[in-house]
């Protein structure tokens, strides 16, 4: 039977304030009794759902008692991690992580890449990048590092030039050249592809993309490159659980054949292995 949680944004917050007044309570006990299940907070798409492959057709064998929980945003797996709710989290990619923990004095840390989602332009407006007119407003993640990748994909591809060396910190001010007076609607990563009816056109992350059924392989107008890419999703941990042998276990299963294969067949080249 799915063992698996959906949090909402109002459960979060309450759950949030109870931790916060709870000093180290039973559920920081639960999270380092390695005898017990290991639960690992998750985005839904493909996130959760690779791990109920795991759950459902390998953890059992590897002698592996696996828990997943839902989570829709992308801080609250951290701080979950951090403060012992849960014993791991799959959702983030490394410049991400480590822009957290830098914001946040947090101490997770990766354990293993497992794959790759694609960041896309999309659009409800134009079949091309090249076919967006002159004005034209795009949504893009507000996060630091999701905002910087979306940058670079639009850089990559022409849409504008960014100042040299700023990488996935780049904004908006960035921008050097920007010829066909792109204009920029900073959001939410998780609103991005909602947003596709009110802009020109956004860029959306991988497992957000799916979840609004869209395919990236098809349907995104540019499309990031798998090759040499840093923004592979990871297994992560709190630093000194990476020892923890139930993560050992799972990090062998996410970077299984069968995993690989599970990916390929489900996601038909909108997610990638990383391994």
């Amino acid at each position: 039977m799915r063992n698996t949680a959906k949090i909402t944004t109002a459960v979060l917050a309450a759950g949030a304030l109870t931790l916060g007044l709870t000093a180290c309570g039973s559920e920081q006990d639960a999270a380092s009794d390695t005898s017990g299940p290991l639960i690992v907070a998750a985005s839904p798409v493909p996130h959760a759902e690779i791990l109920t492959f795991v759950k459902d057709n390998l953890a059992e064998k590897a002698g592996l008692d696996l828990e997943v929980k839902e989570f829709t945003d992308y801080v609250t797996p951290n701080t979950a991690t951090e403060d012992g709710s849960v014993g791991a989290n799959f959702f983030q990619t490394q410049p991400y992580l480590d822009d957290f923990n830098k914001k946040n004095g947090t101490h997770v840390v990766s354990v293993v890449d497992v794959h790759l989602e694609p960041l896309g332009l999309y659009s409800h407006k134009a079949d091309k990048a090249e076919e967006l007119k002159s004005g034209a407003t795009v949504a893009i993640p507000n996060d630091t590092v999701n905002e910087g990748r979306a940058l670079q994909l639009l850089a990559a591809n022409g849409l504008l030039t960014l100042k040299d060396g700023v990488g996935t910190a780049a904004t908006p001010a960035d921008i050097t050249k920007n010829p066909k007076n792109l204009k920029f609607k900073e959001l939410e990563a998780a609103q991005t592809p909602r947003s596709l009816d009110d802009v020109d056109a956004a860029v959306v992350n991988g497992n957000y993309a799916i979840e609004a059924d869209l395919k990236p392989a098809k349907d995104a107008l540019v499309l990031e490159s798998a090759k040499g890419n840093p923004n592979s999703n990871l297994l992560a941990v709190k630093e000194g659980n990476e020892d923890d042998p139930r993560v050992k276990k799972l990090a062998e299963l996410l970077t299984s054949p069968e995993v690989k294969k599970f990916i390929e067949d489900k996601y038909a080249g909108s997610v990638l292995a990383s391994f």
